[in-house]
């Protein structure tokens, strides 16, 4: 019998049909899985080698490992991705700091000042920095941190408060009433200290920053960075921090009692006068 010309019989099969991977870009923090491997982690960086482009991804456990970014390599929720590069960000620096005070631009670190900003642990001085380190680095500014308010009184004699040499010190949990109330009262003209009402740092970061609806209420006599995390799932309280550092990127991400209060210090601690 002649044939009738009907072409391919397989095109169109589904074992012919090859559908291109869709590309995307791979963002910082962007979680995918390597489709070879089953490593799972987030964008953290890239190199470029003689074997071409790699992406850098970051696990749960911070372990990082190097995958080439061939097509449709990565699975993002579940589907074949093709990773590119990110298009290069402007270059424009923005106009204002993190903070929302008018950025300056191209100017070096201040000489550090005499005065000091205090803070009690190192999450505080880590948020501080996170969205007042370019003001603080403009006016000279250095902000240490205590290891607990118990170390105070002890600070405050070494380092001898003076006219020029001030402390401004910020004080987490700072209510009527608490120990962190008695511990600050009566230090002196050259001695300021401001606070916010909550229990730690972490919980003055606005729950919206973080993606969650409210902060847990923790049970006295349970460790409240354990009783949050545990709470939301979090992890341990180092997984937990890293989801709250990296939630900041400016003043609006922070409630405003906390704002105030560093506000307040900086304006102390600078004040020629």
């Amino acid at each position: 019998m002649a044939s009738q010309g009907y072409g391919d019989i397989f095109a169109g099969h589904a074992r012919r049909r090859r559908t291109a991977a869709p590309t995307v870009a791979a963002e910082r923090d962007l979680v995918v899985e390597d489709a070879a491997t089953g490593f799972c982690g987030a964008v953290v960086g890239f190199e470029r080698t003689y074997d071409g482009e790699f992406v850098r991804l970051e696990d749960g456990r911070g372990r990082t490992r190097l995958f080439a970014m061939r097509e449709a390599a990565f699975l993002v929720d579940g589907s074949p991705v093709t990773l590119t590069r990110p298009a290069p960000r402007a270059t424009a620096a923005p106009r204002r700091s993190a903070s929302g005070s008018t950025r300056v631009e191209n100017v070096r670190a201040s000489v550090a000042l005499p005065s000091r900003i205090w803070v009690e642990g190192v999450h505080d001085a880590a948020i501080v920095e996170r969205v007042w380190g370019h003001d603080l680095r403009v006016e000279g500014v250095v902000v240490e941190y205590l290891e607990g308010l118990d170390n105070l009184a002890d600070r405050l004699q070494e380092f001898g408060p003076g006219p020029k040499r001030k402390v401004g010190v910020l004080v987490d949990h700072l209510v009527s009433g608490t120990k962190e109330e008695q511990l600050t009262r009566s230090l002196g003209p050259f001695v300021e200290v401001t606070g916010h009402p909550y229990i730690d740092v972490w919980q003055a970061v606005k729950p919206s920053a973080v993606g969650i609806a409210a902060w847990p209420v923790v049970p006295r006599g349970i460790d409240w960075k354990t009783g949050v995390c545990d709470e939301l799932g979090w992890g341990t309280p180092r997984d937990g921090w890293r989801r709250v550092y990296e939630s900041v990127s400016s003043f609006r991400d922070l409630e405003a009692p906390l704002i105030g209060a560093v506000e307040r210090l900086i304006d102390f601690v600078t004040d020629p006068s």
